[in-house]
């Protein structure tokens, strides 16, 4: 794990968003796309909204989001529809998305369709994550219904996933997956989230979700 800590949250969504569209450049001169994976919830409104207004060849980027509710983008639960306001737009509008929400009765129902595109994609280009103070990354939850089968080497790339306190299905990229990828920044914030990512690098990845990414992945923080 490599770990930066910025001086205060403004300075670290600029420079992260800088970083993530260099490395989208780089990887776009050798590559004929890239994929991208992404977070939803608020902490990476800001960083989206540097990176959408930076001028790379958009159209050749593959934007996923590393967990989605299994909710359609007309509810205030869906992960697409804030990447949609936030990140693909601007020059970013360009871009193809990748949506895992189908608008089948249950993630299970369109899981196959989900793996067999999301295969095509593999390894992922970049991912960029989140945390929560419960040391859950993506939708990889402690006491989730499959976060076993989650973290297992031979994972598929996409799994369902209920947890306590979740009020809808998710679906979410396996640890393999995340950790596999060919670059992966995780972004915290505060020091309950530092305090639990300390506490994370001493548990099994069963208590401590977020651990199965944190050898491969850059960690950064801002109080």
């Amino acid at each position: 794990m490599k770990f930066v800590e910025y001086a205060d949250q403004e300075m670290m969504m600029i420079d992260l968003a800088n970083q993530l569209a260099e490395e989208l450049e780089e990887c776009l001169l050798t590559h004929d796309h890239a994929s991208f994976a992404v977070p939803g919830g608020t902490t990476p409104g800001p960083i989206f909204d540097a990176l959408c207004a930076v001028d790379i060849d958009w159209s050749r980027v593959h934007v996923m989001l590393t967990d989605e509710r299994w909710a359609p983008e007309s509810s205030d639960r869906s992960n697409a529809a804030l990447i949609k306001k936030r990140l693909l737009t601007d020059h970013a509008a360009k871009a193809v998305f990748m949506p895992f929400y189908t608008g089948d009765e249950t993630p299970e129902a369109a899981l196959q369709g989900l793996c067999e595109a999301l295969e095509r994609e593999l390894p992922l280009s970049i991912v960029l994550l989140g945390m929560g103070a419960d040391m859950h990354t993506a939708s990889l939850f402690p006491g989730a219904d499959r976060l076993t089968d989650a973290l297992a080497a031979n994972a598929p790339p996409l799994l369902p996933m209920r947890a306590p306190g979740a009020p809808e299905p998710r679906v979410t990229l396996t640890a393999p997956v995340l950790s596999g990828a060919l670059s992966c920044h995780i972004v915290i914030t505060g020091q309950e989230k530092l305090e639990a990512l300390d506490k994370a690098t001493d548990l099994d990845p069963a208590a401590a979700p977020v651990k199965s990414v944190l050898p491969h992945a850059t960690v950064h923080w801002a109080p």
